[in-house]
């Protein structure tokens, strides 16, 4: 059984709250699907990826006799071009299912003759990532009898320019309802939705050098209309942030894609305009102040996923983010008509939110907004409030909208929240101390890493690193780095940047200075979870030396350093020496913390745990219940920490031969990990093993190989080929299979 063990202390030189973890790996991402970019290919090869996707959606033509060096076919893709700069041509019709069967992160819009259109139409309607079809052909009359039957079909056309129209108005609402959600209880990331929001607005950037990064970056791309890059480029100064927001440029979307798919590139190249656009709208708030009711409505028509809309009825009571700047309207009508359409696609739930806003908390929070009609793109055509980034809602009611053309419309009410509000603060209170010092692009790879993106943070460390200007800096990069390559499972180069980072804090710094102490606790985390345990041993007493001289005697920090030996003396299975310090360890958190405080469950955690090994199960449930009872206290109902509880407790049920408990608590352990972190998150693997185990033991084959087999999907998707625990599922179903 995998026990999830007591973390260590942060960077920072304290413990995260209580931070009870399985072994943790990377979550590795998966690339995106293979999107070729403004190419047009009608070869019998797939077309290739040449660059990345920077917007939300691309477009598809298919046609047998499309030809490209024909005159109005140039004239046509000239026009589509500056509406969706993304545009893929075949005349292969399997090729083309092929290539929308790949696509998993973007909307395609898709234009198709009307004779392969009634070939291939039935067949990938039902594809989520399909958003639009407009069939192209010769005659009108003799496609639009099997094109009306399908929601999808938007029309039946035979000149480009009404597809252009069409495809316009299609591309909006499609942006529209892709702005990022997220779902207390639902989503890893709503944990983290204030402090991303704070990250970005506090990185200060050279702004000439951002405009000019961005527009470098966008060229290289090769997914933007080059007119469009060439007007941010030229006249970027001559607007406001709100004008560019609102324009029909590459802004909107490429913004929209990045904080969707936290995509590191964009978020980089975009932090300026970001940090632009919100002090834009906190200007005209202050301006406007006066002239806004105290409190008042305003609508959001969008659709929305399935997935996402169950969340939203399953979060029903509780709060939900918009993770970027958020349009509204004060018109029903207007919003409505965004909802409609988006119902009457088999993929998606047409939502109309009425927001209810008491300007009051709003002012008091960061959660700024303006009435930009004014100063938008589209001047005095409706009166548009818009949001900063990343504003909380509670979802009050959803209700049905009767409708005679479908029964997927429905009514959300929502009412803002403030950054007052206790379950808001009571979520993020425990991540701020995790968190240190750490603030703008630092702080962003810490969330990254938080919220199951390793290989995001990498990436993001790796660019600043190299940017990096002082000593500090680097320091403080190469320390992220190794915490990136721990949760990835590298500890050599994890090892590897951390002495690089502590030699260069010794050259700055004196020998017993405590920012040093924090360096040599993180090297003994590092040599613990490689096995090294007289090095990891070794450390944590250099980082115990240094705190000794630092700080008074009963200093909290001292109990994570007493905790973090307890563990090495466990892991050597020196369980005297283990209780002795972890004792320690509890016995100055007592003197130093309140009597409630989540440190205090670690301690209680790590004696449970020695307990545990040694075999003296009733102990070991005694301090693991009292862990629990502090964590109910002190901790939000769904943390992750509550969930390493239910784990450990269902590990000393299943020690002591009590499988039904022991799967009851492995049962609570799920049911919150599911909904903290993200699907294919290791830690989640290694609760379905646990429980997939106490089904083998119960005799319940069949159950337990359903477990395992999810176990080692996660894995395979999470981990490197190579590592031991892909080895230990293989094993577990290959032993279940053959006693069925």
């Amino acid at each position: 059984m995998d026990k999830k063990q007591h973390s260590k202390s942060t960077a920072s030189g304290s413990s995260s709250p209580s931070t009870i973890n399985k072994s943790k790996k990377s979550s590795s991402t998966t690339a995106a699907a293979s999107l070729p970019t403004t190419t047009t290919s009608r070869n019998a090869v797939l077309p290739q990826t040449a660059r990345r996707i920077l917007q939300n959606f691309l477009l598809v033509w298919l046609d047998a006799n499309l030809q490209e060096s024909d005159k109005d076919f140039k004239n046509s893709l000239q026009h589509l071009r500056k509406i969706v700069a993304s545009i893929t041509t075949f005349t292969d019709a399997q090729q083309c299912v092929n290539f929308l069967s790949e696509i998993k992160k973007e909307k395609v819009f898709m234009i198709v003759s009307g004779s392969l259109g009634r070939q291939i139409v039935p067949e990938i309607e039902a594809l989520p990532q399909l958003e639009a079809i407009y069939v192209f052909c010769g005659n009108q009359s003799v496609h639009e009898q099997w094109a009306k039957k399908i929601s999808k079909v938007k029309g039946v056309y035979t000149k480009i320019e009404p597809i252009c129209q069409a495809l316009e108005i299609d591309r909006q609402r499609c942006d529209q309802a892709m702005i990022p959600i997220s779902f207390n209880g639902r989503d890893a990331l709503f944990m983290y939705t204030q402090l991303l929001k704070e990250a970005l607005l506090e990185i200060e950037d050279d702004d000439v050098k951002s405009i000019k990064d961005l527009v470098e970056y966008c060229r290289l791309q090769n997914d933007v209309d080059e007119d469009q890059i060439k007007l941010v480029e030229r006249e970027y100064r001559d607007h406001t942030p709100i004008w560019w927001y609102t324009a029909e440029t590459f802004i909107y979307p490429m913004l929209n894609r990045g904080l969707r798919q936290m995509d590191v590139d964009i978020i980089l190249k975009m932090g300026f305009f970001i940090r632009h656009l919100h002090q834009h709208i906190t200007e005209l708030h202050r301006e406007q102040q006066g002239n806004m009711p105290a409190k008042f409505q305003v609508f959001r028509g969008q659709g929305l996923s399935m997935e996402d809309f169950e969340k939203m009825k399953k979060t029903k009571g509780g709060l939900m983010s918009f993770n970027n700047f958020l349009s509204t309207s004060r018109n029903r009508e207007i919003s409505f008509n965004f909802a409609q359409p988006a119902a009457l696609n088999t993929n998606s739930v047409g939502i109309l939110f009425i927001m209810n806003i008491d300007t009051a908390i709003c002012t008091k929070s960061s959660t700024t907004f303006a009435e930009v009609s004014k100063v938008g793109f589209y001047k005095d055509q409706e009166e548009e409030i818009l949001f900063t980034t990343h504003a909380i809602f509670r979802i009050d009611r959803i209700e049905r909208i009767h409708d005679n053309h479908c029964d997927r419309l429905y009514e959300v009410n929502l009412t803002i929240v403030g950054n007052d509000n206790h379950e808001l603060n009571t979520l993020t209170a425990h991540i701020r101390k995790d968190l240190g010092g750490r603030i703008g692009w630092s702080r962003l790879g810490f969330i990254l890493i938080k919220v199951g993106e390793p290989a995001k943070a990498e990436q993001l460390y790796q660019i600043l690193l190299t940017k990096a200007s002082s000593d500090e800096d680097r320091a403080e990069y190469n320390d992220q780095l190794a915490w990136v390559y721990k949760n990835m499972g590298e500890y050599l180069k994890s090892i590897l940047f951390l002495e690089q980072a502590l030699d260069i804090k010794k050259k700055t710094l004196p020998p017993n200075h405590p920012s040093l102490a924090a360096f040599y606790n993180n090297n003994g985390l590092l040599y613990d979870n490689m096995g090294e345990y007289s090095k990891a041993l070794s450390s944590y007493e250099r980082s115990l030396e240094i705190k000794k001289t630092a700080l008074p005697p009963n200093h909290p920090d001292l109990a994570s350093s007493y905790n973090n030996i307890g563990i090495v003396y466990r892991n050597m299975g020196e369980y005297s020496k283990a209780l002795s310090s972890h004792e320690r360890s509890l016995e100055i958190r007592k003197i130093a913390l309140p009597p409630n405080h989540p440190d205090l469950a670690g301690s209680y955690e790590g004696i449970g745990l020695v307990y545990d090994n040694m075999g003296e199960y009733s102990k070991a449930l005694s301090s693991y219940e009292r862990s629990l009872e502090i964590k109910k206290i002190a901790l939000p109902p769904n943390h992750p920490d509550l969930a390493a509880s239910y784990n450990n407790i269902g590990n000393v049920y299943y020690n002591m031969g009590e499988y039904s408990k022991a799967l009851s608590y492995y049962e609570k352990d799920l049911e919150i990990t599911k909904k903290a972190l993200p699907p294919n998150h290791p830690d989640l693997a290694d609760t379905y093993e646990n429980i997939g185990l106490v089904h083998e033991d119960m005799s319940d084959y069949s159950k337990a190989l359903s477990f395992l087999q999810t176990a080692r999907t996660i894995r395979e998707k999470s981990l490197p080929p190579q590592h031991p625990k892909i080895t230990k599922s293989k094993n577990n179903i290959e032993r279940v299979k053959k006693k069925m």
